[in-house]
């Protein structure tokens, strides 16, 4: 029986892609930003990614924000959330401080500086000391970064009449080559907008769930001491538990062969997607896609982007993906994933629902 789950399940995976990804499987390209209707029909119905060159052109940013003479004046007040870590790896698993052999999930430690000290954090960032993000999340473009509003839009609006509601939230990325983010999804339809630099994501379907290998790690935060210039790293008390994505895509060359071994489904399984977003084009990322980003900075040593997040329809889609992490964990090896998928869904159930960083991609079309 279990051969036979598992035989359908990475049957699932390249039927996905041939059915919904096209043949070769890609991500389309497209040259200008799709109708409502289009957008719709082609890509949040399908739960399509596309990538959007032209996406906004007309948007003020593209040319104020590389600047950092612009930012440090408009934004020479204002106090802003920074996030601290050793190595640029933020939610995201590190070794547990108690147990070195073992992982726990890793917060990043938040400091609120003035923008223009926060900026002189992220520009001085060395990985193995101290490498500074921008990137609270919780809506802080609105929150925090208010006086640039004016420089793009409240929304998108081509989204927001396909989807029926307005961003729930709209986040402000602001960082260097030194910040990485780990395989996770999202229960948001994100429309993603690099102003400057690029990002590179790798992508994985939400049918792909079993090749994430997700599992509980306790959960923990980097403290950063100011006047010894370190971090320590403390579990949470109580101790909590974080379920989540355990593929590194990028091993080190001395752990590659082991992280092979460890997660088979994942290194030797239909090839990832693999997309590259420049400054002024756009990622539509639905919800549920798993997601890895590296990126790069331009000429000024930033990387500078903002996204929005629109709530995603829990609909019949959600209700298959959530019956496919039911099924039998034989398939990852780890019959204790059985009970972490569990805790998962009980985490899905309770998000809600308001809707009253080189590249596989192809140049998509209207049909």
């Amino acid at each position: 029986m279990a051969e036979k789950i598992e035989s359908s399940i990475q049957n699932l995976w390249q039927e996905v892609r041939d059915l919904s990804l096209g043949t070769p499987p890609h991500i389309d390209h497209l040259p200008t930003p799709p109708t409502p209707l289009q957008f719709l029909r082609h890509y949040i119905t399908p739960n399509k990614p596309c990538l959007i060159s032209a996406a906004v052109p007309h948007w003020p940013a593209l040319a104020l924000w590389p600047s950092e003479t612009y930012l440090r004046t408009t934004l020479a007040t204002t106090p802003v959330s920074l996030h601290l870590t050793p190595t640029g790896k933020a939610d995201a698993l590190s070794p547990n401080p108690n147990a070195p052999s073992s992982l726990c999930f890793a917060s990043a430690h938040v400091q609120t500086l003035p923008f223009p000290e926060a900026l002189d954090s992220v520009i001085a960032s060395d990985e193995g000391n101290k490498v500074a993000y921008l990137q609270q999340q919780n809506d802080c473009f609105r929150r925090e970064y208010g006086a640039l509003a004016a420089d793009s839009e409240e929304h998108i609006p081509w989204a927001t009449e396909a989807l029926g509601c307005f961003p729930e939230a709209v986040n402000l990325w602001v960082g260097n080559h030194f910040s990485e983010t780990s395989f996770h999804k999202d229960h948001y339809e994100n429309l993603y907008v690099v102003i400057s630099g690029e990002k590179r994501f790798v992508l994985l379907p939400p049918t792909d769930v079993h090749r994430m290998y997700i599992r509980e790690y306790p959960a923990a935060m980097y403290q950063y001491h100011q006047d010894s210039g370190e971090f320590s790293l403390e579990l949470e008390d109580p101790i909590t538990s974080v379920p989540w994505c355990s593929v590194d895509p990028y091993p080190s060359p001395k752990d590659k062969k082991r992280e092979i071994e460890k997660f088979p489904l994942y290194f030797n399984g239909p090839k990832p997607f693999e997309v590259t977003v420049k400054a002024g084009e756009m990622l539509y990322l639905p919800s549920m896609w798993f997601h890895h980003v590296r990126q790069s900075p331009d000429d000024t040593g930033l990387t500078i982007a903002i996204n929005y997040w629109y709530d995603m329809q829990f609909d019949i889609k959600y209700a298959y993906f959530s019956f496919l992490q039911s099924i039998p964990c034989a398939l990852s090896g780890d019959p204790a994933l059985c009970e972490i998928r569990n805790v998962e869904q009980s985490l899905d159930r309770s998000c809600s629902c308001n809707s009253g960083d080189e590249s596989d991609t192809t140049d998509g079309d209207d049909k």
